[in-house]
């Protein structure tokens, strides 16, 4: 009998009268289509054991097994970049294989016992576009049921559930009938701490955990402004000038006692602990001896003229996700919170104690008696409204809302940029697949007097407590549109039993017959392929729009990949890479080849989609993003020459190198499985980026060159 048990939702108990607007079916895109499969029987009265042998508990009874002991981030950084407050997480006790979890008296999402087999009935699978790629699992809203897999395909479903993983999570996957687990292998899914770097080595190629290595570069308050300094002092603050003048300390202790003597007598300053959150040990401050004495600290100008609404101080909790970081993509959820302090704002140097005027934070607000709930999504009222009610509001009054939201966009961008080197550098350490990560940032914005939006921090592990019809209705929604858009596979059958094993052909069926790849396993042409776009110095959009003309194997995967993704958003919005995203490029401390594919293919089919959309359905109905020999679909540099050598001549300047693609035949003792190997060479080019060389540089090998350049490109392919 497996070591795992059905996670039933319980009950959600009478419909409440208050929620106004309840969670929604948002329709994919691509609908999936059903298999044989049957509809599931209703939820038992008391304790059963399912044809698995498993036991499933009913009621309000959540199951799930003790988790292992999880990694926790050096010098506190999990409760540095985590916001997540009271006890949405349900505690565990016991030793036994199972524990029961009694769910806290809280408000669900709303769905009706009576109603329950009124439900639509929706596909367990999505569907990819595209002919031999896998499909994806579907994750429903509560007033949606999900058919069942066959049982040899659902024994596959299973989620490791941690210590902090939100009831929102739970009632989520346990509609898409997963199982919880407490083996480290079996798995497919998991929402829990962050991990030490190390701790992603264990992942496997079938794992997907809701965090990057590294991440904490702009989930620590500290290393988020010392990274966003960088890009200010780098790219200027023309183009970084929305946070406020930061100290870290003890370090920079200098330079904040001149700033602070170079200030007026009426400047306010906000110090923060670089490793807390629920605002825990912040304060604001306007004298000198009210500095405290314990380091390390942050302390920031604080934002003294907020824009206000009754006389309130409010922040939005923005919430992102990224589903890969190389390539990058970044999406940017359509609703969220504003959080009000309160008590009502004033400029008085006397109030700067008042937490319930001068913080935002829902958990410190609670706190006060004149805190006013709200449960309805589309009201503006109380101490908490959604992001689309504040729009409306903000609009009514004649304000340009789709300008502070673009705003919004480009910090975000901008931001996730700077973390962008630090990640990608500990995936390529330590993850065996790009799959087996995904991330849900919460971006706090404070809007200034004139609506200028600042970023305040980032969490990581952004709360999804939800105690109202409102949390529910915005980050109920949000979850399943997160879920859905994570693209979760069922793995072959041998991906997690003993290799001995073999996977059955019903399992290989429903993954999607060949097995598309998952590792990053580029061959030499690939290679030479990707070298030459990021060896050259002054490339131009001419040049650059030529790395469509040959697509590789890996190209095709990747563009599918993210073609499939753009119909499962449901209230996401890709924000990068998008059509006007191509300035970005330019603040990646590191250009990436995958970068500038997809930002090429968004720049020529994003007006319609549907040409590029059947250029790659033909190219994977041959099965070309499986690999193949095809010299269609093998790049050369001569591939790059015949675009180029009718338009223009050729124009030698030594002042940029060009790559230059040899074969050198290797005979087998040299410990090459094949006959060739691709060598890259630098060679003096023209300025002009799409200048033609003639057909002999594709066939004449320079082996000193080529020799010094393969190792110190390719390590960072």
């Amino acid at each position: 009998m497996d070591e795992s048990t059905d996670i039933t939702p319980g009950p959600a108990g009478v419909l409440m009268g208050s929620v106004t607007n309840q969670i929604s079916a948002i329709h994919l895109t691509k609908q999936g289509q059903p298999a044989s499969m049957t509809s599931p029987s209703p939820v038992p009265s008391s304790p059963s054991l399912t044809e698995d042998g498993d036991t499933q508990l009913s009621g309000q009874e959540c199951v799930m097994q003790v988790d292992g002991v999880e990694e926790e981030l050096p010098d506190e950084l999990e409760n540095a970049c985590s916001d997540d407050d009271d006890s949405d997480y349900s505690s565990i006790t016991g030793t036994s294989s199972t524990s029961s979890i009694t769910p806290i008296s809280g408000v669900e999402e709303p769905m009706s016992l009576e109603a329950e087999d009124d439900r639509e009935e929706r596909p367990a699978l999505v569907p990819s576009l595209f002919p031999f790629i896998p499909p994806t699992l579907y994750f429903s809203t509560a007033n949606e049921k999900v058919e069942l897999l066959p049982a040899e395909q659902r024994r596959l479903l299973k989620w490791k559930i941690s210590t902090v993983t939100p009831n929102v999570v739970k009632h989520t996957i346990a509609r898409s009938h997963f199982k919880a687990t407490k083996k480290s292998h079996d798995w497919l899914g998991c929402w829990g701490h962050h991990m030490k770097s190390l701790g992603f080595k264990a992942l496997g190629e079938h794992q997907k955990l809701n965090h990057f290595p590294g991440t904490f570069q702009i989930g620590r308050k500290d290393r988020l402004w010392r990274n966003l300094s960088k890009m200010k002092a780098r790219f200027g603050k023309q183009e970084f000038s929305f946070f406020p003048r930061t100290f870290i300390l003890p370090q920079d202790i200098k330079l904040l006692r001149k700033a602070w003597e170079d200030g007026s007598s009426r400047q306010k300053w906000i110090i923060k602990p670089p490793a807390s959150a629920r605002g825990i040990g912040i304060q604001v401050i306007h004298k000198w001896s009210q500095m405290p004495r314990k380091r390390p600290l942050l302390v920031q100008k604080y934002l003294h003229k907020p824009y206000l609404i009754s006389g309130n101080k409010f922040d939005l909790r923005i919430y992102v996700y990224v589903t890969s970081y190389d390539p990058l993509r970044i999406y940017i959820f359509s609703d969220g919170l504003v959080r009000f302090a309160s008590c009502k704002y004033s400029s008085s140097m006397k109030t700067l104690s008042n937490k319930f005027m001068h913080l935002t934070n829902y958990s410190v607000n609670k706190k006060n008696s004149e805190y006013q709930t709200n449960s309805d999504d589309k009201a503006c009222q109380g101490h908490k409204w959604a992001l689309k009610a504040l729009w409306q509001f903000l609009g009514a009054k004649g304000v340009n809302t789709t300008l502070i939201w673009e705003k919004i966009k480009d910090i975000v961008i901008k931001t996730i940029i700077a973390s962008e080197p630090y990640v990608n550098s500990l995936l390529k350490m330590h993850l065996r697949t790009p799959y087996s990560c995904h991330e849900l940032f919460g971006f706090d914005i404070m809007l200034d007097e004139n609506l200028k939006p600042w970023i305040l921090e980032v969490n990581i592990s952004p709360s999804l407590h939800s105690n109202t019809a409102l949390d529910v209705a915005i980050k109920g929604q949000m979850i399943r549109d997160l879920l859905n858009l994570a693209g979760f596979r069922i793995p072959n059958k041998d991906d997690v039993v003993a290799p001995c094993s073999s996977a059955s052909s019903s399992t290989s069926s429903l993954c999607g017959g060949s097995r598309e790849k998952t590792k990053l396993d580029l061959s030499a042409n690939e290679k030479v392929k990707r070298a030459f776009y990021l060896t050259q110095r002054f490339a131009d959009q001419d040049f650059l729009s030529s790395v469509l003309d040959v697509l590789t194997p890996d190209d095709v995967r990747m563009l599918a990949e993210s073609e499939d993704e753009l119909t499962r958003l449901g209230e996401f919005e890709r924000i990068f890479p998008s059509p006007s995203s191509s300035r970005y490029l330019r603040f990646f401390e590191c250009q990436r080849y995958l970068n500038i594919l997809l930002d090429q293919w968004e720049q020529k089919h994003w007006n319609d989609r549907t040409k590029g959309i059947s250029l790659l359905s033909t190219l994977c109905h041959k099965g070309v993003h499986l690999g193949t020999n095809d010299p269609d679909h093998m790049w050369s540099k001569c591939s790059y020459i015949s675009r180029f050598e009718p338009q223009r001549q050729e124009l030698v300047s030594p002042s940029r190198p060009r790559v230059v693609v040899s074969h050198q035949h290797r005979s087998h003792h040299d410990g090459g499985s094949d006959g060739e190997v691709a060598s890259v060479s630098s060679l003096p080019v023209s300025p002009s980026p799409g200048s033609s060389v003639t057909s002999s540089t594709c066939t004449s090998p320079q082996p000193g060159l080529s020799q010094s350049l393969l190792p110190h490109h390719f390590a960072s392919l």
